[in-house]
């Protein structure tokens, strides 16, 4: 099983996970949260694609709550948020030293999420929670930067109760529905372009710029 494979079908292997492990999905979902969100070297884990899926499968089998599944991923997402931006804060830019690093991490993605930040300013924690591969440089970058931890963690917390609430809800209120169901696959294609968009939109923006 690849990467793109989990995400284009994630709610058949979520059906599997949870028919296999039942309860300790719940773990297996906070796991693979806080690795999107916490670790610079697993930026393409699904997340937004993830979270609806999980609200839908929630609602199709009843093994998990949704109530906690929500508590518990945001739990997850504050946790990733805070381990990255500790480790942007104190060994971030010594990484961009070490050879095998500097092939996995990827500078421009920092600048692309530094220019956010001199965009949009400290809400740019909020907003990255919606832009895969931002999101999980946005907390490594306000590290590397220095940005006020209590001004941090007051952002952090704020996009992790918009962002997981909001798309695994929609999972387990809309998720079911059988044109939904049926065309699960353009769903995800389109929770994953509407997620980029801001992105796309930001380098036309810059590309014109400068022409």
């Amino acid at each position: 099983m690849n990467i793109i494979d989990f995400i284009l079908h994630i709610d058949k292997h979520l059906e599997h996970l949870i028919a296999q492990y039942d309860t300790l999905t719940y773990l297996i979902l906070c796991l693979i949260i806080f690795c999107e969100t916490g670790l610079v070297l697993t930026p393409l884990l699904p997340g937004d694609s993830l979270l609806f899926a999980a609200g839908m499968i929630t609602a199709s089998t009843g093994v998990l709550n949704i109530w906690i599944l929500i508590v518990l991923l945001i739990a997850a997402a504050f946790a990733g948020d805070n381990v990255n931006y500790l480790v942007g804060k104190f060994i971030g830019e010594k990484l961009f030293e070490v050879k095998l690093f500097r092939k996995i991490l990827k500078r421009k993605y920092l600048d692309q999420t530094h220019a956010f930040y001199e965009k949009h300013g400290g809400k740019t924690i909020i907003m990255a929670r919606f832009v895969p591969i931002v999101r999980t440089f946005a907390p490594f970058a306000a590290g590397i930067g220095h940005m006020s931890y209590t001004r941090y963690v007051l952002f952090c917390i704020a996009g992790a109760m918009l962002w997981v609430p909001l798309l695994s809800l929609a999972g387990y209120y809309f998720g079911n529905i059988p044109l939904v169901k049926k065309n699960f696959e353009i769903v995800i294609f389109s929770i994953i372009f509407i997620s980029l968009l801001p992105m796309i939109i930001a380098y036309f923006k810059s590309k014109f710029a400068k022409t």
